[in-house]
């Protein structure tokens, strides 16, 4: 039996059921209707519940779905650019970002609460001998291209495991707090049985297995935004997205609200109905994760990366999940200077996002508890009581765990990816964002440790045509060659 994943109505009813809780509009009827009929809620992390609806049940899911879109929501989140620009315009400057206090005790002595993370070495003391300053453009945006990608590779494994799991595998294996690759060498088999591995990315994202960097999403969609520049350049339309979507995306590379934009350009919808029409995913992750050309190709320009990325994320998104992209882009823009730290960076990335979003709280959040406590399993566990009630791909848990992982890492490279993928959730997104960030931080690829980058082989597959197998430092650049 196919069940394809995240396109079902019965299975969309209950996201956008959890959604309606979130953002503030009254779904009670709908949702006691709902189960009345014999509905179910949505799957928690699988993509499809296991066996199909009803006829009944399935025309039932989609008149609820078309009555949920009536419902408006009454929170300060706006989607289009202009109201978002005029709700930064005038908020004060964001404060400046809290001092993180004393270093975490080291790790390898007694600790009742649990391990804890080395604090981060300083930027300058991790580079290499040899090195002068932060490297050159190019040599940035080739580490920002590799970390991007270890930092999805770390995370690959064990990208929808629990908390609990990803925790438990970790130590079983001697590699807790998290600081390499994961591996099976030495794992409880209970263990193994009751978390198990990811299981498509498994034979290609462990220790041991590793040989180049397999395919993912998280490096298919900046493949898709260097496209987009190379044949448009800065003016492009988020119709020219979607048009290249169709003739370079394989719909099967898709997932939560790319998948249901995707089967709503098929079924003749334009931007930005895409991103609404039935998209209970509009708040998720997706649109974050494509933001980092948007960054790299607009250095110290912030503003003008944010609004490349507001044109992509409208797309598939809304209100958060549209903001994800902006902060990330900005973020990334500030970043790819070379002369910013990681918290100037976040704050120029906080500096275009409406401050009364749920957004900018969650970014907030995350930097507010990194600042806090100095042992980062206090900080995840915080985040995750925080957002008990969130998706695990939804935008704002992994968000605020992002910037924690960077504040708390002082924007160090493998403290910074390995605290995101450590803290769970979209753990490969995570990942991937933290390696971009804290890449372009480092400077060269060098910085970024051999025992990190040469398990890719300088290799990426990828289904997107005429890039697979490509090399990074190629990557590094055509996207020199993108830059305005």
């Amino acid at each position: 039996m196919l069940r394809v994943t995240w396109v079902q109505p019965e299975d969309l009813i209950g996201h956008e059921l959890r959604q309606a809780a979130q953002d503030g509009r009254d779904a009670s009827s709908v949702r006691d209707r709902w189960v009345a009929a014999g509905g179910h809620l949505a799957p928690d992390r699988a993509g499809a519940s296991a066996v199909p609806a009803s006829p009944e049940l399935r025309a039932l899911a989609e008149h609820l779905l078309d009555e949920l879109a009536t419902l408006t929501s009454p929170l300060p989140e706006p989607t289009d650019l202009t109201s978002i620009e005029s709700a930064t315009k005038d908020s004060p400057p964001p404060r400046p970002f809290p001092k993180l206090g004393a270093p975490p005790p080291d790790p390898r002595s007694s600790n009742a609460g649990g391990a804890e993370y080395p604090a981060p070495p300083a930027i300058e003391a991790a580079r290499p001998a040899g090195l002068s300053g932060r490297g050159g453009v190019g040599d940035r945006l080739h580490a920002a291209w590799l970390g991007r990608a270890v930092g999805c590779l770390l995370g690959k494994p064990v990208e929808k495991l629990p908390l609990e799991g990803i925790r438990a595998i970790a130590r079983s294996t001697g590699n807790w707090p998290l600081s390499g690759w994961f591996t099976e060498a030495g794992l409880d088999p209970e263990l193994a049985t009751r978390y198990p591995w990811n299981r498509r990315s498994a034979p290609t994202s462990l220790a041991e297995n590793i040989n180049g960097m397999p395919e993912d999403d998280d490096l298919n969609y900046p493949l898709l935004a260097l496209l987009l520049i190379q044949r448009h350049g800065t003016d492009f339309t988020t119709a020219d997205v979607a048009k290249l979507w169709l003739d370079e995306l394989p719909a099967g590379r898709t997932f939560t609200a790319e998948r249901i934009a995707y089967r709503n350009l098929l079924t003749g919808l334009e931007p930005p109905h895409t991103a609404t029409h039935r998209n209970p995913f509009r708040e998720w992750i997706g649109a974050q994760i494509r933001a980092d050309v948007f960054g790299w190709i607009a250095p110290g320009d912030p503003a003008l990366a944010s609004r490349l990325a507001h044109r992509d994320a409208v797309l598939t998104h809304t209100a958060n999940g549209v903001y994800g992209a902006m902060f990330t882009a900005a973020t990334i823009a500030t970043a790819a200077t070379g002369t910013a730290d990681v918290h100037t960076a976040l704050r120029s990335g906080l500096a275009v996002v409406p401050p009364h979003s749920r957004y900018a709280q969650a970014i907030n959040l995350g930097i507010e508890l990194a600042a806090k406590h100095p042992d980062f399993d206090t900080v995840v566990d915080e985040l995750h009581a925080a957002y008990a009630d969130h998706h695990w791909v939804h935008v704002l848990p992994n968000a605020a765990l992002l910037a924690a992982a960077l504040t708390h890492a002082d924007g160090d490279f493998e403290g910074s990816i390995c605290r995101a993928v450590s803290g769970g959730w979209d753990t490969d997104s995570n990942g991937a964002t933290a390696g971009s960030i804290a890449g372009l931080l480092a400077g060269h690829p060098e910085a970024l440790g051999d025992r990190w980058t040469h398990p890719l082989k300088n290799r990426l597959s990828t289904s997107v045509a005429g890039f697979d197998g490509i090399g990074f430092d190629e990557l590094a650049r055509l996207t020199l060659e993108a830059r305005t």
